[in-house]
């Protein structure tokens, strides 16, 4: 019975001795663990204040690239507002030219092959764009119509058989359908101005009503201003009249034909020519 006590005994201390030994070194383990969740938890610290400050840093990098791209554009913008003299003395602006290769697209091959200067593309330009506006390609064959610019000055010379009988300045009725297209055109942009010009041959004349070559050129301008004006509604505010006599001759007055060429009405817009081309595309 004594033997059973003393043995009894000692496997309780030894049971004692190894649970405590197990305790203690789970104790070492746990400590470990919160040690190794303490640098975690610091390094994780430390890493999100770095990238922190690397985001920052990308912000103030992608703000100051916004601002050199709002910089560039602004200056874009700006430079294509800004006319410039080519060397034929043609004026037009970044914006005008983008607007001119786009439109010297639909232009005829042939035609484009022969345009040598800035003129000659602006030409053809402004000539399709009012040709399409104005809708020329069903008017007669032999009703003389040339659009032509000069600068910033779009001219639409006009023959005067269109226009008048010889030696009168009434407007015919002949003249309403070509009248009306332009008439069109002038009142889509209000804040174009039109001047309407009389241009005669050499040939000197006076009548009972018409003294020389100056006062038929201006009765002629007069009449087809006033035909804009009260059967075309055109805004009188827009519109010039004046006369030329014979002095701006576009060949010389030596046969019947070159004084038929001289014979003209010329119709001189002049507006920005952005806002041309931007009138033209609305239309």
């Amino acid at each position: 019975m004594k033997k059973i006590s003393v043995l009894l005994v000692t496997t309780i201390l030894l049971t004692a001795c190894v649970s405590k030994k197990k305790y203690l070194a789970l104790e070492q383990e746990n400590g470990e663990v919160k040690s190794e969740l303490t640098k975690t938890r610091v390094a994780k610290e430390d890493l999100e204040n770095k990238f922190a400050v690397i985001e920052a840093r990308v912000n103030e990098y992608n703000s100051k690239i916004q601002s050199l791209n709002d910089d560039v554009e602004e200056l874009t913008i700006e430079n294509k507002a800004k006319f410039q003299v080519s060397e034929d003395g043609t004026v037009a602006s970044g914006a005008s030219k983008e607007k001119m290769r786009a439109t010297l697209q639909n232009v005829d091959a042939e035609k484009l092959a022969n345009a040598k200067t800035l003129k000659d593309s602006m030409n053809l330009a402004v000539q399709y764009n009012l040709n399409k506006a104005m809708n020329t390609s069903d008017l007669d064959e032999n009703e003389d119509i040339v659009v032509d610019i000069n600068e910033t000055v779009v001219m639409i010379s006009i023959d005067d058989d269109m226009l008048f009988s010889t030696a009168s300045y009434r407007v015919g009725n002949k003249a309403d359908k070509i009248l009306k297209k332009l008439a069109d055109v002038i009142n889509s942009e209000p804040s174009l101005d039109v001047m309407v010009e009389g241009h005669t041959d050499s040939r000197s004349i006076n009548t009972e009503k018409i003294s020389d070559n100056w006062e038929l050129s201006v009765l002629r301008a007069t009449s087809v201003v006033k035909k804009l004006q009260n059967q075309f509604n055109v805004a009188p505010e827009q519109l010039i009249a004046s006369g030329r006599s014979s002095y701006q001759p576009l060949v010389e007055n030596d046969t019947w034909e070159n004084r038929a060429k001289n014979r003209r009405t010329r119709i001189v817009l002049m507006p920005n020519i952005d806002k041309f081309f931007a009138m033209m595309e609305a239309k």
